[in-house]
């Protein structure tokens, strides 16, 4: 089919690209290297939105996945190597909309089709991955918190830009229905697949038996896909919904309303600390973060108290490291020349059981332990009278005298 720009301007001149999407090619601009683009049009097309950018003669935008795309003319070169995508195996019969109705089913959580799919999101060893956050879960990492719980592959979500796009995935139960007008959302790389997992069979029996008066968020259909009407995004989970250390180079980001990302923030490993990287035109996005200064150029992490550990060997000797994807592990130093590589590498968690229950233990106050639930299900959540934080999230605290099993664990990377 021969298909012919749509219009011409100011994106397609700056970046000399263009997509073919829907028949036509329209210029574009790339979104997490090319996981997804936003197009645009001078007309009106089905699909596309009205937000006209200062000087700009294309008024109509819309964000698609590079999946939707028929064709990319133009494109840099990758600088790195891209995610596996989602894979279909062909059928005449068995297509995308008979693919998003299984994941959409419970019953259908072992269908060997959906499953084959499912195993083709893969994560590995520097992966970015997102969490997106209301803003008071925002105001949470800055202050010390560390990656848990739900989250997924940025290739899979980098088309979901807007508030009302990315509602879907927010584990806060507002969704959409507070009225916010930016989205927020931690960006980080990961360590080593194995610390994921896909929240799918046995041990994630229970979070799909959650009432939605025991829980927040969407419900867990157990088929390791997002409960949606029109997206087919696999979600993962944090093994046994564990904190995991901070890599270097996290950051936290904005969506406003136009769906342009705005790096808020980025982690600084050796300070302990989030950077400030917002200008001044910006600063407006952090109005609903409660007790965060807009103007604060920096916020310290260091007294935060910390679930998790990543520890290395050196010499023989062990210390506190670093995820610094994707150059691997290295000793946390202030210095640059005492950034060791290190010889090993390990994720510290301690575990516990309460009322038989399998427990992370986060933290420790006068002899109470604060408990979050690595198996959630209703009769561990009634058992514990543990509440809900977010979506998977269960904690409670529990008296240290009732705690069983108290144990750290180590878990070891393949370096």
């Amino acid at each position: 089919m021969s298909v012919t720009p749509r219009a011409s301007g100011a994106a397609g001149e700056r970046t000399g690209l263009h997509v073919a999407y829907g028949g036509a090619v329209y210029p574009a601009e790339e979104i997490a290297r090319g996981a997804a683009y936003e197009l645009f049009s001078a007309d009106e097309v089905a699909g596309f939105e009205w937000a006209p950018r200062p000087g700009s003669v294309l008024p109509w935008r819309t964000f698609v996945h590079v999946t939707e795309v028929t064709a990319v003319h133009g494109a840099p070169e990758p600088v790195e190597e891209p995610e596996a995508p989602l894979l279909v195996p062909l059928h005449r019969e068995h297509g995308w909309a008979y693919l998003h109705r299984l994941s959409q089913q419970p019953l259908a959580a072992d269908d060997a089709l959906l499953t084959k799919v499912r195993r083709s999101a893969v994560i590995r060893p520097g992966t970015r991955m997102v969490k997106v956050l209301s803003p008071r879960q925002l105001a949470g990492y800055v202050r010390g918190w560390l990656p848990h719980g739900f989250c997924y592959r940025e290739y899979d979500v980098a088309h979901l830009r807007t508030p009302a796009a990315t509602a879907v995935l927010r584990g806060d139960g507002a969704g959409a229905r507070d009225g916010t007008e930016v989205t927020y959302a931690l960006r980080w790389r990961a360590a080593d697949p194995a610390d994921y997992d896909v929240p799918v069979g046995p041990g994630h029996h229970g979070l799909t038996m959650l009432t939605p008066r025991d829980r927040l968020g969407a419900a867990v259909l157990g088929t390791g896909f997002v409960p949606s009407s029109s997206q087919l995004v696999p979600e993962f989970v944090t093994r046994d919904f564990a904190d995991l250390p901070m890599p270097a180079n996290a950051a936290l980001l904005a969506y406003p309303a136009d769906g342009t990302e705005v790096v808020l923030y980025t982690y600084q490993a050796e300070q302990r600390g989030w950077l400030r990287m917002v200008g001044p035109q910006w600063r407006h996005l952090l109005a609903a973060v409660p007790g965060l200064s807009p103007d604060q150029e920096y916020v310290p992490t260091g007294d935060a108290p910390r679930s998790t550990q990543l520890v290395g060997g050196y010499a023989g000797g062990e210390y506190e490291a670093v995820a610094d994807m994707p150059g691997g592990f290295r000793v946390l130093a202030m210095t640059r020349a005492a950034r060791y590589p290190v010889d090993s590498a390990a994720r510290r968690v301690r575990f516990a059981r309460w009322r038989r229950v399998p427990c992370l233990v986060l933290r420790e106050e006068a002899g109470w332990l604060r408990l979050r639930l690595c198996q959630p299900g209703p009769e561990a959540v009634a058992t514990t009278g543990a509440q809900c934080h977010e979506r998977g999230i269960y904690e409670a605290w529990a008296p240290g005298t009732e705690v069983t099993d108290d144990q750290v664990v180590d878990h070891p990377y393949v370096l």
